[in-house]
């Protein structure tokens, strides 16, 4: 008799983001999705939230493929931390277009430079130890979205990743119902589906309603629009540059992942932007108010996102005020309430006129409704069903989603990141559980959460903190003023001294960054912190808290 297949979630269930899912058969893996998700409020020193790759670690040799469904960080985000954990191993990656150049993008910002990408079209088959894994095209709020079917000697697995069914969507291709319903025909063994949205009656929105509405928005705007949604929803940046070009306004990106994800958009054909319509943030001061729409990251109230910089008036290139609108043409992820309320608050104090999805229909959720969860379940007529991408309440109605269509209670498996289905010729059945926690990033590092959390307590309470400031030359690393150094709570005898040092260090810094041809902000202030802190801990022996600003004039 063959080996049993086993599915295992190291991410993703009774939670919303960091989707990750083993599927295995002997000494072999393949693996769909690698996503994060971004720290709580109360986790403080964290920058990400990885799912624990230990299970991939000590089997990395057997890792036959990584597939990933579509390009948001959820499903795609981890997956530099994983290639890093798993070296020299270097397993296919499997997708397509949008969703491999982005995967190109965070690989290359990470300076993973021999990963092996590969772009997949639906229909396609590829061969992946005993399996083999086909893609099938699904709308979502992000183009090239696939479900993955892994075909094995027990039959199909078919992971429907992030989708809704949309007959109108903006990119003009819904999804391949067609093959669905093959596929329900051939006989599906298990169905690992999306349970975002099952606790919502009835059909989400189509994506094409949201265009004319923001048309419809901004004809009642007088000053400046910014509008703040994800990064990655491509066709969302696509319509409120529609609006804009119709209200003869300019467009101006802000937040680094909204102009990466845009060039990347541009360069496959899925975004079209007339010329001479961009403007940079340095342009908006020469520009009329009531002819400008700005496009920003940070509808979730991330911490260091550009958006929440303006509301507590810390950006350097956007201050909000009186007579600006700000549309949140995103929906809050379960968990992220508080931070966003704060934003928005902190937006109205500045004057600022606020309009959700509560004010207007400015938002069409990338995920299926009830209807739509129990269409997916009559197209594929699974055996068995694992509720996927959801906490546990929305595991929960999917699976009474699945009975109501005639799926035997049995056969509904409502998991746990760790557990492992087994599936063979004798059935379904739940094995040992393994190793299934979180992993914490702290700039590039993958730690244990208690090591952030402790040390950055012990470096601020003990060792204190140190805040250096390079101005430079935009789009360059030319120095144009003065590295400014502050120190608190930094035990130094002679400050003085240590500040001069550090001002030094900044510039030779600087030259090195430019003879490796660093010159983004972001990479060039982790450059420096790495620089500035054996700088500091040379001069101390202690190790406070390194906190260096890029700032581009």
């Amino acid at each position: 008799m063959s080996d049993a297949l086993r599915v295992i979630p190291l991410g993703g269930l009774g939670e919303i983001g960091k989707n990750m899912t083993v599927v295995e058969q002997g000494d072999s893996i393949v693996l769909i999705d690698v996503g994060l998700r971004f720290p709580t409020q109360e986790q403080h020193g964290v920058d990400l939230v990885l799912p624990d790759f230990t299970y991939l670690i000590e089997r990395a040799a057997n890792i036959e493929a990584i597939v990933v469904t579509h390009g948001h960080e959820d499903h795609l985000g981890a997956l530099p931390f994983l290639l890093r954990q798993i070296t020299p191993h270097r397993p296919k990656i499997l997708s397509r277009p949008l969703t491999i150049e982005m995967a190109r993008s965070k690989l290359d910002e990470h300076r993973i430079k021999d990963a092996s990408l590969k772009r997949v079209e639906p229909g396609e088959r590829i061969k992946a130890g005993p399996f083999e894994i086909e893609l099938v095209h699904m709308t979502h709020s992000i183009p090239d979205a696939s479900g993955v079917i892994v075909h094995s000697e027990h039959g199909p697995i078919f992971f429907t990743g992030d989708y809704k069914f949309d007959q109108t969507p903006v990119d003009g291709g819904p999804g391949d119902i067609q093959r669905l319903a093959e596929l329900g025909s051939e006989g599906v063994l298990l169905l690992c589906g999306d349970s975002t949205n099952a606790d919502r009656a009835g059909w989400s929105l189509s994506e094409a309603v949201v265009g004319p509405r923001l048309k419809e928005l901004f004809t009642h705007c007088a000053g400046r629009i910014l509008v703040t949604c994800f990064a990655s929803n491509i066709h969302r940046v696509q319509q409120v540059i529609d609006a804009a070009e119709a209200h003869n306004r300019k467009v101006c990106l802000v937040g680094r992942s909204m102009r990466k994800n845009t060039a990347i958009g541009r360069t496959l054909g899925h975004i079209d932007i007339p010329e001479g319509m961009l403007v940079t943030p340095r342009d908006l001061e020469h520009l009329p108010e009531d002819r400008i729409v700005i496009i920003s990251t940070g509808s979730q109230g991330e911490p260091l996102s550009a958006l929440r910089r303006m509301a507590y008036g810390d950006h350097q290139q956007v201050q909000l005020h009186s007579g600006d609108t700000v549309v949140f043409s995103a929906t809050p992820i379960p968990g992220n309430e508080k931070a966003v309320s704060e934003v928005v608050d902190a937006i109205s104090r500045r004057g600022a006129t606020v309009i959700t999805t509560k004010d207007a229909p400015i938002h069409a959720s990338g995920h299926g409704y009830q209807e739509e969860l129990k269409l997916m379940l009559n197209l594929t007529r699974p055996k068995y069903v694992m509720p996927f991408h959801g906490d546990y309440t929305r595991q929960q109605l999917h699976s009474k989603l699945a009975q109501a269509v005639g799926i035997a209670e049995d056969h509904v498996f409502c998991c746990d990141n760790g557990d492992v289905l087994e599936i063979d010729r004798k059935g379904a059945r739940l094995g040992s559980p393994v190793r299934a926690g979180v992993f914490f990033v702290d700039g590039m590092e993958v730690g244990d959460v208690a090591d952030v959390a402790l040390r950055d307590r012990r470096m601020l309470s003990a060792d204190g903190i140190c805040v250096v400031v390079a101005t430079v030359s935009e789009g360059t690393t030319k120095s144009v003023a003065d590295p400014e150094v502050l120190l608190r709570g930094v035990p130094a005898e002679e400050e003085e001294e240590l500040i001069e040092t550090l001002r030094d260090a900044v510039d030779d810094s600087l030259e090195k960054a430019e003879a490796q041809g660093i010159d983004d902000p972001d990479r060039l202030e982790e450059f420096l912190h790495d620089d500035l802190a054996s700088v500091v801990y040379a001069k101390l022996k202690r190790r406070p808290m390194v906190l260096p600003v890029v700032v581009e004039v």
